[in-house]
């Protein structure tokens, strides 16, 4: 069975395979030890406060296990809110009008803005999930159950979510974006000032990106092209996003202009459709449904994926189930359908 849980110390060796694999772009899983270590340490804290009543500096960062073999599969983490220490920069596109009623000439043209607008927003982040398990719907597991556990944690969490795609890439990391970027006013590859952001140096951005809004008529067709757009790897996770209700609102990334999608977490399919029930341990043989399914739990949160049976004051798990969850008769969990739209 494939169980989500906190990250402890004893998964740095997987989180650090995930680094690895998840290759270039995967700002939020630099393959930095320091970094890892740190960043396993500060979800343990998250997860061991009790008293939150706003969002802060939390950082949930959470494992998929397979319970049969011990293995570490994929991470998820959750920000609390962004940009309170380190400032958190997007690009704005925007407009603005060229108009001469004296020659009749008019031209609307777009624009990239350095921006900080998404400051205290929470944010989905460091999906990752191994190839061997990318089936079964694990990869919609992964993503999805974050949104119960904002659900059912909602002090502890923005009104607005956010999530930030991965643009566009080659194979070697380059990115046509970055290249225009990189020639002008920054000496230094792709790959380094995105090891250099994900690892929390961000003085370099403030110090050299420019600060004027840039006509996007001047960049580069090939850098042109890209704004926007997600590498093919993350199109399956911008589908699930999107069909959580998440949209893109003009903002994308500073280095590759990959897309960043809000959503208010109300407003979340996950979070509306989500049901919280009291637990009753018996036979699910005749369920058909899947469903993801948590605990309400903080720091022995515990989520999978089952079939369970659905009443109208309790819901109906079986004993290999309530185990994985960590759970006993009367204790409640959160659920929502796995399969559908979705």
């Amino acid at each position: 069975m494939l169980v989500v849980r906190p990250i402890t110390p004893q998964d740095y060796a997987a989180l650090y395979t995930c680094a690895v694999e998840s290759g270039h772009g995967f700002t939020s899983l630099p393959v930095d030890e320091t970094l890892l270590r740190r960043r396993i340490a500060r979800a343990q804290e998250a997860f061991a406060r009790e008293q939150v009543s706003e969002p802060g500096e939390e950082g949930y960062l959470f494992v998929m296990e397979d319970t049969d073999t011990g293995e570490v599969v994929g991470c998820s983490g959750i920000e609390a809110a962004v940009g309170l220490t380190d400032a958190f920069y997007h690009y704005r596109l925007g407009k603005v009008i060229h108009h001469s009623k004296e020659l009749d000439i008019y031209n609307a043209l777009e624009t990239l803005t350095l921006c900080n607008d998404y400051t205290g927003v929470s944010e989905l982040c460091t999906l990752f999930l191994r190839e061997p398990y990318r089936k079964n719907m694990n990869g919609r597991v992964l993503s999805r159950f974050r949104m119960l556990f904002m659900a059912e944690f909602r002090h502890r969490f923005s009104n607005i979510a956010i999530a930030e795609m991965r643009g566009v890439s080659d194979e070697n990391g380059e990115s046509p974006f970055w290249g225009w970027l990189q020639q002008h006013f920054f000496s230094m590859d792709f790959t380094q000032a995105d090891y250099l952001t994900g690892i929390g140096e961000k003085t370099f951005v403030a110090e050299l990106m420019p600060q004027l809004p840039i006509y996007v008529k001047l960049l580069p067709p090939e850098a042109q092209a890209v704004i926007g757009k997600v590498h093919e790897n993350t199109r399956p996770a911008l589908k699930m996003l999107e069909a959580e209700g998440f949209r893109c609102r003009g903002y994308v990334d500073i280095f590759d202009a990959g897309p960043t999608v809000e959503v208010e977490v109300a407003n979340i399919k996950s979070v509306r459709d989500s049901q919280k029930l009291p637990v009753k341990i018996g036979s699910t043989d005749n369920a058909k449904a899947r469903y993801i399914v948590c605990n309400t739990q903080v720091a022995n949160f515990r989520a999978i994926q089952r079939t369970l049976n659905i009443f109208s004051d309790h819901v109906v798990i079986d004993a290999e189930a309530a185990q994985a969850l960590q759970v006993q008769d009367g204790d409640y969990v959160r659920f929502v359908t796995l399969t559908g739209a979705n």
